[in-house]
């Protein structure tokens, strides 16, 4: 089941385990149940704290359950947790097995007094790269609170149920039977919706923190380029983001960052964090900026106003909000938005196996997206605005070469129509001839590109045609002291390595912008 390599390393991490805990099977007669059970035979085989009890009999199989012997502490997954929930996998013997978290102390303390009764369900598919964060943040409070259960069910593998309770979108969690959430979320987020003084608590506490003189706001690429660039220069600085590692975190595959042939978003994300950790920068997540307020001279204190009623001051301010999937706007978008509406194929197309499908888009996220989902799906209909696709040639060799792909260009989408439970087809418009088609399918992958994080910043800032901050090359903005940087600028080429690269340039401006201020009074008395 596990090759020799995998297995070593499993056993090196099974190390770390320091409570005796049983792995659970609940198995039929299935060929997944077979290799479920080889699989737990395997790895009760590397620890001798570890051991396979007798079957159960769980209402969902093939299933298991990771138990801390003579407690109710455990782990359950419903399939076969492998590709990208291997590291859920690992980390749930881990912690089941009594080795501490890395979590804060405030989280583990947050979590542990949550009063109430918690059932959670979360269905993921072995290639969504967003899945992991949720299921393994669940994982963790089951371990931490007895009153929390999880169970992480491959909806790939229980697809009656995933039909049943019409899934179409992953990660998807239910709590006590009820929809709670879809989408990439971690344990703060997650604790957010369960605590609802937490954000209050959070906004307490950022409004008393003292002025910074570097705010960087977002958490991308960029911004902790711009964080750990400023932070080198033994400046004060905070970092203020709606979610750290921003559109990275939505990535697959990264194959063009520099000396790195490949690696995954999520693991980059993760990178970024900790190297910003390294330093003495005030991290504050799960914050989205509300409004910028320039200073009232040369050298005073900008604020940022979050939308949790907090407001931050800084002498200077780097904007790097990123960008976020461009949508269609066209009727039925919003309303089937995961109900066959989908912006992730890596994630959600799993789902829609044997089905018709279509992506909007000819660049190379789009007929990447094609070519992912003819290999899972009954049928891909591509539709570009443009008269030619504008993938690689290599990409539009590949699409060319696949059977079940029809390639539509000159068209514009114009409509998605469903059922009142589901996506059922849609309609585009021949940019040549004027006339309307309709496609009955099931499910809409758009990818037509990004649009700028900048709503906010309207009235306060120089912003082009397209809302994306205007800069020059050394990252200024038509603000004195406010700077930005990534996917939100004016730059070209929204590329992760060009995304750091700026956020670098914008650090060190900012930290040049105030060696050159006259002293402020308040330094002067210092001074004194």
């Amino acid at each position: 089941m596990l090759d020799a390599n995998i297995k070593s390393q499993l056993q090196a991490y099974m190390a770390n385990i320091k409570q005796p805990i049983e792995l659970v099977p609940s198995l039929d007669d299935s060929a997944k149940a077979s290799e479920l059970r080889e699989l737990l035979v395997e790895i009760a085989g590397l620890h001798d704290m570890v051991t396979l009890a007798p079957d159960a009999d769980d209402a969902r199989k093939p299933s298991f359950l990771i138990r801390r012997v003579g407690t109710n502490i455990g782990v359950c997954f419903a399939g076969i947790p492998l590709g990208h929930e291997f590291t859920s996998l690992v980390l749930a013997l881990l912690q089941v097995g009594g080795h501490p978290p890395k979590v804060s102390d405030e989280v583990i303390e947050q979590v542990r007094a949550l009063d109430g009764d918690y059932v959670f369900e979360t269905y993921f598919s072995l290639s969504c790269q967003n899945c992991p964060d949720v299921v393994q943040a669940l994982n963790l409070m089951s371990v931490l609170n007895p009153r929390i259960s999880n169970v992480s069910i491959d909806g790939a593998l229980f697809k009656a149920e995933v039909d049943g309770r019409k899934i179409m979108a992953v990660p998807s969690i239910y709590l006590n039977g009820e929809v709670f959430a879809s989408g990439r979320m971690d344990i703060e987020q997650i604790l957010a919706k369960l605590d609802t003084g937490a954000v209050a608590r959070a906004a307490e506490k950022i409004a008393a923190k003292e002025p910074f003189d570097v705010l960087v706001v977002g958490g991308g690429p960029a911004g902790a380029a711009a964080a750990i660039y400023a932070a080198r220069k033994g400046i004060r600085t905070g970092v203020v983001a709606e979610r750290f590692g921003g559109q990275v975190l939505d990535t697959m595959g990264i194959e063009n960052f520099i000396s790195v042939p490949h690696t995954e978003g999520p693991k980059l994300a993760a990178q970024l964090e900790q190297h910003v950790k390294d330093y003495d920068v005030d991290i504050m997540n799960l914050q989205r900026a509300k409004k910028l307020i320039p200073a009232s001279h040369p050298g005073g204190y900008a604020q940022v106003e979050l939308e949790s009623g907090a407001t931050l001051s800084a002498r200077t301010v780097i904007l790097s909000t990123g960008a976020r999937w461009r949508q269609m706007n066209v009727p039925g978008e919003d309303e089937y938005r995961n109900k066959g509406v989908a912006y992730c194929p890596h994630c959600d197309g799993p789902l829609f196996k044997g089905k018709r499908v279509s992506v909007i888009g000819g660049g190379n996220s789009g007929v990447e997206a094609a070519i992912d989902l003819a290999g899972l799906t009954a049928h891909v209909t591509l539709i570009e605005y443009d008269n030619q696709l504008r993938a690689d040639a290599v990409l539009q060799r590949k699409l060319y070469s696949l059977p079940n792909v029809t390639v539509v260009t000159s068209a514009l989408t114009t409509e998605v129509h469903g059922d009142g439970e589901k996506v059922i087809g849609l309609t585009y418009k021949d940019r040549n001839s004027g006339q309307s088609h309709l496609v009955e399918l099931e499910g809409v992958f758009v990818q037509i590109g990004l649009v700028p994080n900048t709503e906010w910043l309207t009235d306060s800032i120089g912003l082009s045609d397209r809302g994306e901050i205007e800069v020059d090359h050394r990252a200024h903005t038509t603000m004195e002291g406010i700077f930005a940087a990534g996917d939100v600028t004016t730059v070209p080429y929204k590329q992760i390595v060009i995304a750091m690269g700026q956020g670098s340039t914008a650090g060190l401006s900012a930290f040049d912008y105030l060696i050159r201020l006259a002293p402020s009074e308040e330094e002067q008395a210092k001074a004194a």
